[in-house]
C-alpha cells in the first residue's frame, strides 16, 4: 500500500518545518494531495523520496532553481555540469578561506616574535601581510557563507528598525493553506483599490494567526497591507491599527523559516536589547507580536501574472526593547 504522511509527520521525521513545505509546493517543487479521510493534504511515496532528494541537495548547497532542472532533467550531462559550476564556486571559497587562515596565522606568528609588540604598531601595514590580503575582496562571497554555517547571527546580520504607526487592511484565513487564501484576498483588493498609486510607500506584514500549538498543525494566517488612514476596506477585509515600534530585523530568502530561530536567540543574547513580545496573555495567538514582511510587494503584486507573483525575500522582525 502507498504510504500517505500528513505534512506534520513529515517535519517530524525529516526536520523540515511547514512553512518550507509549503513554499517548496508554492514554486512546483513539490506536490501533496488531498484524501478522503484526512483533514489536510497528505505526501505520498513519490512526493516523500523526492522530498529526501531535495533535503540532500540542499545540504550540498545546490540552489533551488537548480534543483528544479536536476528533477525535471534525469540526464547525467544536465547534473555533471549543475554540479561542476558549484565545485568551482567551493574551490573558490576554499582558497579563499585558506588565504585568510594563512593570514590570521602570519599575525599570530609576528605578535609572539616579540612581547613587547602591540597589535597597533604598524603591523597590518606589513608588506609581507599586505601580499597576503591583496587578493581578497571586502565582499568575500567564502565569509557570508561560513557565517550561515554557524547556524547563528552575528550583529551584522540585524538591523533595529523602527516600524512607524500605520493603519492597515487585514487579511484572515483559518484552515488549510491559510498563507495562500490570505493572499487572494488581499491582492485582490490592493489591485482592485489602486492601493499601490494612492500609498506608493504601502508596506505588507503577515504573522500566525492562530499559531500552531500541536501535532494537528491547524492554524491561520493574518496578512496587513498598510492603506491611507480615511480608506474604507470591503469584507471580509477588516480595518486595523498597528502600533509601531522598534524591532530586530533579519532578512531571508523565501523559504529559510528556521533562521526564525536564529534571529530571537540572537536577540535573547543581546547586551543591549529585550524581547518586548506584545500580548503575552494570548500564549502565542499571534506570534507574540512577531512579523513578516514581504520585501518589494508593491512592485510584485503590480506586475502579477495569472494570479501567480514570486515574494522572494521576507524581513523577519522581532519586537524589542532597549536594556534599562
Amino acid at each position: 500500500m502507498n504510504e500517505l504522511q500528513t505534512i506534520t509527520q513529515l517535519t517530524k521525521s525529516l526536520g523540515v518545518s511547514t512553512r518550507t513545505l509549503r513554499y517548496y509546493e508554492r514554486i512546483g517543487l513539490l506536490e501533496s494531495q488531498r484524501v478522503e479521510g484526512y483533514s489536510y493534504r497528505v505526501y505520498d511515496e513519490e512526493a516523500i523520496a523526492r522530498l529526501k532528494q531535495i533535503i540532500i541537495l540542499r545540504k550540498l548547497r545546490v540552489p533551488l532553481k537548480q534543483i528544479a532542472q536536476l528533477l525535471s532533467d534525469d540526464g547525467a550531462v544536465n547534473a555533471i555540469e549543475l554540479f561542476m559550476q558549484n565545485i568551482d564556486e567551493l574551490d573558490e571559497e576554499i582558497t579563499s578561506l585558506s588565504t585568510i587562515r594563512s593570514i590570521l596565522q602570519a599575525l599570530v606568528d609576528k605578535l609572539r616574535e616579540s612581547a613587547s609588540i602591540r597589535f597597533g604598531d604598524h603591523l597590518l601595514s606589513d608588506k609581507k601581510i599586505m601580499a597576503l590580503v591583496a587578493p581578497l575582496s571586502l565582499n568575500q562571497f567564502a565569509l557570508k557563507e561560513a557565517d550561515k554555517k554557524l547556524s547563528k547571527l552575528t550583529d551584522k546580520d540585524v538591523r533595529i528598525v523602527y516600524l512607524p504607526p500605520a493603519t492597515v487592511a487585514a487579511s484572515h484565513y483559518i484552515g488549510d493553506e491559510p498563507e495562500h487564501h490570505a493572499a487572494m484576498v488581499m491582492d485582490k483588493f490592493v489591485l482592485e483599490s489602486n492601493l499601490p498609486e494612492l500609498k506608493p510607500d504601502l508596506r505588507h506584514y503577515g504573522f500566525n494567526h492562530p499559531n500552531p500549538k500541536d501535532d494537528t498543525n491547524f492554524h491561520g494566517y493574518e496578512m496587513w497591507v498598510t492603506i491611507p488612514e480615511d480608506m474604507e476596506v470591503p469584507p471580509p477585509l477588516e480595518k486595523k491599527r498597528f502600533a509601531g515600534g522598534l524591532y530586530a530585523a533579519h532578512m531571508i530568502p523565501m523559504g529559510a523559516f528556521e533562521e526564525w530561530e536564529w534571529l530571537t536567540k540572537w536577540v535573547g543574547s543581546s547586551a543591549k536589547y529585550d524581547y518586548n513580545f506584545i500580548k503575552e496573555e494570548d500564549e502565542g495567538e499571534c506570534m507574540f507580536g512577531l512579523l513578516e514582511e514581504a520585501l518589494n510587494y508593491r512592485n510584485q503584486v503590480m506586475h502579477v501574472k495569472d494570479g501567480v507573483y514570486d515574494i522572494f525575500q521576507l524581513d523577519l522582525l522581532c519586537p524589542i526593547k532597549e536594556k534599562s
